[in-house]
């Protein structure tokens, strides 16, 4: 247990989508110009040590290319799947068929992330006691879509920092009290019922993390489509997870758990991103995600420029 995260409070979640929106922290996908420009070969310093600049970016300059993993092999706007959101037309298509070191298939799973320039366009990004928020809508798609393998396949995952002591072996000042970065979040993963453990395809979200660090169970994907998942921070550095099937606002029936991931109180909401997964074989591609209209919303405290709650979808 983490020196800094106290007994969880005992009082309701905060709901993702509360208050009012963080102006320009937003993409709906819908301009018909938006374009992702590759930079291949991707970055994979996580596996290799290197990062291959100048990292893939899109056009607005509001995503870019993780650095430690690499962008997704395609990450297209595409025509909504099915229908979403009331007025949108548009989302985005993230899947990847080389997700490790470019030119060599590890055969094993890998993943390549899209991150928002949330830090860029916030100027650092927002302190909990903002309350800050995220909500994004994903797609499910039919199960004979996706990828032929049981485990992580999708994750919607938040940049974090905290104060604590510093513990882990690539800090040269471990044992001192400092700045840690961590990235809670969701993700999706599938069942694979070609495996005898597996009696039928299925899903399930897992919640990275608990306050030691290990992963939650979540709700089981009963339903196919439209979902809507949401992440919020509340000024007690507390992390709160929700998700609901279709495209409706998030309410308080809707939360999942809520944690000081790996002990941690949470201080800075640094940004959002999504992960794409796969076997990394060469020849097999992910499953094909697609998600429309992530917004940032807070609780008006400090001086952000915003718009009102009502023009919220």
């Amino acid at each position: 247990m983490r020196p800094n995260a106290p007994a969880l409070p005992n009082r309701p979640p905060l709901v993702p989508g509360t208050g009012s929106l963080a102006k320009g922290v937003t993409d709906d996908f819908e301009d018909e110009n938006w374009q992702w420009f590759y930079n291949h070969p991707k970055s994979s310093e996580e596996q290799d040590e290197r990062m291959r600049s100048p990292l893939g970016r899109s056009g607005n300059r509001v995503w870019f290319e993780g650095p430690k993993r690499g962008t997704p092999d395609t990450v297209k706007r595409i025509p909504l799947p099915a229908p979403g959101l009331e007025g949108s037309e548009h989302g985005l298509l993230i899947a990847t068929l080389h997700a490790g070191v470019p030119g060599y298939a590890s055969g094993k799973m890998m993943q390549d992330d899209l991150i928002f320039d949330m830090k860029r366009l916030l100027r650092g990004g927002m302190n909990v006691a903002d309350s800050p928020s995220v909500v994004v809508r994903v797609y499910m798609p039919p199960f004979d879509q996706w990828e032929n393998r049981s485990g992580p396949s999708f994750g919607f995952r938040t940049g974090c920092y905290t104060h604590t002591i510093i513990t882990g072996e690539n800090h040269p000042s471990r044992g001192e009290y400092g700045l840690e970065e961590y990235w809670p979040g969701m993700f999706i993963c599938f069942e694979n019922g070609d495996e005898k453990r597996h009696a039928e395809d299925g899903a399930y979200i897992r919640v990275r993390s608990g306050r030691s660090g290990g992963e939650l169970m979540g709700p089981r994907i009963e339903q196919l489509g439209w979902w809507t998942l949401g992440i919020a921070f509340s000024p007690d550095g507390v992390v709160h997870y929700f998700a609901s099937p279709g495209v409706d606002d998030l309410t308080a029936e809707d939360h999942i758990t809520s944690q000081y991931p790996y002990g941690y109180r949470t201080e800075i909401f640094k940004t959002f991103f999504f992960n794409v997964c796969s076997q990394d074989d060469g020849k097999t591609w992910s499953t094909p995600w697609v998600i429309d209209d992530p917004k940032v919303y807070f609780v008006p405290k400090a001086k952000i420029a915003q718009q009102p709650e009502s023009s919220r979808r």
